[in-house]
């Protein structure tokens, strides 16, 4: 049994991932509504006794039905929520009270993926799931699904070697549009993906046409009428509204498209309801504001109605959703420990992977390391290093300053190596390499030159250490004593002008695994390779294709394989759909030292990155923080900070903010 501990992106490990919300009202004008939801269930024979649970003469109709995809225990999955209010004309709106629910997940969990954007057309399930392997380096496995729910039977409605993202069904159920890239594949975007729109039948997935060039997130509100979003040339996120012809072919050229929200603040995610050509529901980014905000677009005055930011001004709000009455909207946020009630804060999470017998837990830090005996986990915060007892317990701050990467040396009881001072700076930003008894809280200087040494790896007899060094003008490979550092003397490694880093020492002392980008220094894209200590038997593991990212290897425990962080599997959503992430393609894969068996653990829309092999086997389960812990501190896309200057001269009449009705 073996265990393997990865980075969680900020507070994405603090609460349950909630995605892709929709009304299971829908399902009314899909053919299931809340007069016949038992059927809708009875269907699905696995959970008929819910049915009979419906069905009591003395319950009433659920207040609200959702479906939602999930990751509250580690697992990706779509999740039906019927909810029951204490809505008596008695108690006011803002003291409803939940009296009753039922939540069923709709999918099994045989197929460990990323789930997103469902929704429910008759008895099946339309969704994206990650769960088919592309088989192709840096393309994407995101494709969307149908999954008739009586009998389980799934079918694929993209094509083999096509990615699509962010589905949305017509009223009649009978058209699905998409995001994709078609057969052109994905780039290498972070922020906005340079998708097209493409229609097919629900059924199957036939006939499909692209109908717009340039966008993302559509959204019906008739079979004709598509909403979507996109960046602007003016480099504004807008709404546009594609109009499909009623007649003749549909083509890019047949389909008119016009633009819908203005300049002057951010507009995307939009979300309709059937036949309701009065408004748009919006996720937004004023200029005035930090947080993304959810706000109401009048189709027909041309104005925006604001909703979030007047009941909570200082919280982000993603997704939003309308009922098909057009009377709710929803959306989802972190919610933190409001109203009283706490979500739980999670240090190590565990998170379901689809190989026999290995453990995958996200950890609530950056760089994380395990001690020789696996008891404690050090861990960097930007700033500050930290040492943690497994439990989640005796949480300290053993260094102040900024530091990344951490390693524990093998021999000496209670040293951590890391580099302190800035990440992702040039060659020569001071950063050296320090060791650190954490015990002692006694910190001791190796380097000195301050020429951006950083990525400490020590030997497993604990007497050298290798490390990266931009002194040479260029960051290569060099090893160093352990206890006296490069005062004694450096062992250079690697050398040319390129990138070598991120290394690591093999547990039997043979080998070094690094990333670099020797094959096209300077272009981002890193491979990963390895060579002995005396710097013979060079050669490279593994690639992510053309212009890809591998990084960040770790030996495991045997030294027959390695651990590493890639976009070999490109990206899972639309970026925007999530708080802000550097590298949201990031995805942990297992590789064997000689290139083979390459495995992929995790499957999401967001970051996972820095994975570490732990030394002794952990059960699989959550370990929650025992001390109170922050929550909800992610911030917004960093793009959406950036907001092209306006032409005109004086108040953007658009973006006023006064209050639209009482909170």
């Amino acid at each position: 049994m073996r265990t393997l501990q990865l980075e969680s992106h900020k507070d994405t490990i603090n609460s349950p991932v909630v995605r892709s919300m929709q009304h299971v009202s829908n399902l009314s004008r899909l053919g299931v509504g809340p007069n016949n939801i038992q059927a809708f269930l009875e269907s699905w024979t696995e959970n008929a006794h819910w049915a009979q649970t419906l069905r009591s003469p003395n319950r009433l109709d659920p207040s609200l039905q959702i479906i939602y995809v999930t990751e509250r225990n580690g697992f990706s999955n779509i999740l039906y929520d019927a909810v029951y209010f204490d809505d008596s004309p008695s108690r006011k709106r803002s003291a409803l009270e939940v009296v009753d629910r039922v939540q069923l997940p709709l999918l099994g969990s045989d197929r460990v993926s990323m789930k997103d954007k469902p929704s429910l057309t008759g008895e099946y399930l339309v969704y994206v799931s990650t769960h088919e392997d592309s088989g192709v380096p840096r393309t994407s496995s995101a494709a969307v699904y149908a999954t008739e729910l009586s009998s389980g039977l799934t079918r694929r409605l993209t094509p083999h070697g096509v990615a699509d993202f962010s589905p949305a069904v017509s009223p009649s159920g009978v058209w699905t549009a998409a995001a994709s890239y078609g057969e052109k594949g994905w780039d290498g975007e972070v922020e906005e993906l340079s998708t097209d729109i493409y229609v097919f039948l629900t059924r199957d997935g036939t006939r499909r046409v692209k109908v717009v060039e340039h966008g993302g997130w559509p959204s019906w509100v008739d079979e004709s009428t598509i909403y979507f979003h996109r960046r602007g040339e003016d480099q504004w996120w807008s709404i546009y509204r594609a109009i499909l012809p009623k007649q003749g072919a549909v083509s890019t050229e047949s389909v008119v498209v016009e633009r819908i929200t203005p300049p002057g603040l951010h507009a995307f995610t939009p979300a309709t309801s059937p036949g309701n050509h009065a408004f748009i529901a919006v996720a937004t980014r004023r200029p005035s504001t930090s947080f993304r905000h959810v706000e109401l677009f009048d189709l027909v005055k041309g104005e925006f109605k604001e909703l979030t930011r007047l009941v909570s001004p200082s919280t982000h709000h993603f997704n939003p959703f309308i009922s098909p009455d057009s009377g709710r909207v929803g959306y989802h946020k972190c919610r933190g420990n409001l109203n009283g009630k706490k979500s739980p804060k999670l240090f190590l999470q565990n998170i379901h992977t689809a190989i026999p017998n290995l453990s995958v837990l996200r950890v609530d830090g950056t760089f994380p390391s395990f001690s020789p005996s696996g008891d404690r986990i050090a861990f960097a915060n930007l700033p500050g290093v930290y040492v943690v007892n497994r439990d989640g317990s005796n949480r300290r701050e053993v260094y102040p300053g900024n530091a990344f990467s951490t390693s524990w040396d093998p021999v000496r009881k209670g040293v951590v190596y890391t580099g302190a001072g800035p990440e992702f700076a040039p060659e020569s930003t001071e950063v050296d390499i320090i060791a650190i008894d954490v015990d002692q809280i006694a910190v001791k200087k190796l380097t000195t030159n301050g020429k951006n040494n950083a990525f400490p790896s020590p030997s497993p007899d604990g007497k050298r250490i290798v490390f990266r060094s931009g002194r040479s003008g260029h960051k290569n490979l060099y090893i160093m004593d352990a206890e006296e550092g490069e005062r004694i003397g450096l062992q250079r490694l690697t050398e040319g002008p390129w990138t070598d880093t991120m290394c690591n020492w093999s547990p039997d002392g043979d080998w070094i695994a690094f990333a670099s980008d020797r094959e096209n220094p300077g272009s981002g894209s890193f491979e990963l390779y390895v060579t002995h200590p005396n710097g013979t038997g060079l050669r490279k593991v593994i690639q992510s294709g053309s212009g890809g990212r591998t990084n960040h290897p770790w030996f495991s425990p045997d030294g027959k394989s390695l651990v590493f962080t890639s976009d070999y599997g490109a990206i899972s959503a639309e970026p925007i759909s999530n708080p802000h992430h550097y590298q949201p393609y990031g995805e942990i894969f297992t590789v064997k030292v000689d290139g083979s068996d390459l495995r992929r653990l995790t499957q999401n829309s967001f970051e996972d990155g820095t994975p570490v092999w732990v030394p002794s086997f952990i059960r699989p389960s959550d370990v929650e923080w025992p001390i109170e812990r922050p929550s909800c501190g992610f911030d917004d896309l960093h793009c959406l900070s950036n907001f092209p200057s306006y032409g005109g001269v004086g108040p953007v009449p658009w973006l006023s903010s006064k209050p639209q009705c009482a909170a």
